[in-house]
């Protein structure tokens, strides 16, 4: 989706991270980026029937920015969310080791998309939003790497059961794309928002 190239006037209502995740709030900190207030969401993450892996992400971005924007009616909203595909199927958010396990299974030795989607909502009730698309490959993960990154932990929470800004990392032999975004928080396409929406950035 299209980004616009020219910032706005300096805005001048507080902005607000609607997200708890200490990972975006450190990515922004990256831009120099303070927030006023970080405000957590919380809605239906519940894929709708049909609905694909890009779509599902700039929806919940937009949906968690609204949330946000009807407690803080005033300020400039900042939301993200991150989504990890394969294919037409839309990965889950590991809160177990079991859901964790099968996908770390279902990734091994192959290509997957992470798509993270942010919105950035003005009190004046215009969205802009922006996409980050990042192709990441693991490398052929054997039981026991599977259940040594299990044991560690670092899956919990997280799409598709792992954080790349761990030891993930060291399972991933090939990424094109944003780093950041999957992360979390896609710093050029946040960058660029922001300053179209008039927070004051280099």
């Amino acid at each position: 989706m299209a980004l616009p190239a020219a910032p706005s006037p300096p805005v001048s209502a507080p902005l607000v991270l609607a997200s708890a995740s200490p990972r975006r709030l450190e990515l922004l900190a990256r831009l120099g980026v303070t927030p006023d207030r970080v405000l957590a969401t919380d809605i239906d993450e519940t894929p709708l029937r049909g609905e694909l892996p890009r779509a599902h992400a700039v929806r919940l971005a937009a949906g968690k920015a609204r949330a946000a924007a009807a407690l803080a009616p005033d300020a400039l909203i900042l939301a993200g969310d991150t989504v990890v595909g394969v294919g037409r199927r839309i990965l889950p958010k590991a809160e177990d080791e079991t859901t964790a396990r099968a996908c770390l299974a279902l990734l091994s030795g192959r290509r997957h998309r992470v798509f993270s989607a942010i919105a950035v909502l003005g009190p004046d009730g215009r969205l802009r939003e922006a996409l980050s698309e990042t192709i990441v490959r693991f490398k052929r993960l054997s039981e026991a790497e599977i259940e040594s990154y299990i044991a560690g932990g670092e899956w919990r929470g997280k799409a598709g059961g792992y954080a790349i800004q761990g030891s993930a990392e060291g399972l991933c032999d090939w990424l094109s794309g944003s780093h950041s975004g999957v992360v979390g928080l896609p710093l050029y396409e946040t960058r660029r928002l922001l300053r179209a929406a008039g927070v004051p950035l280099a």
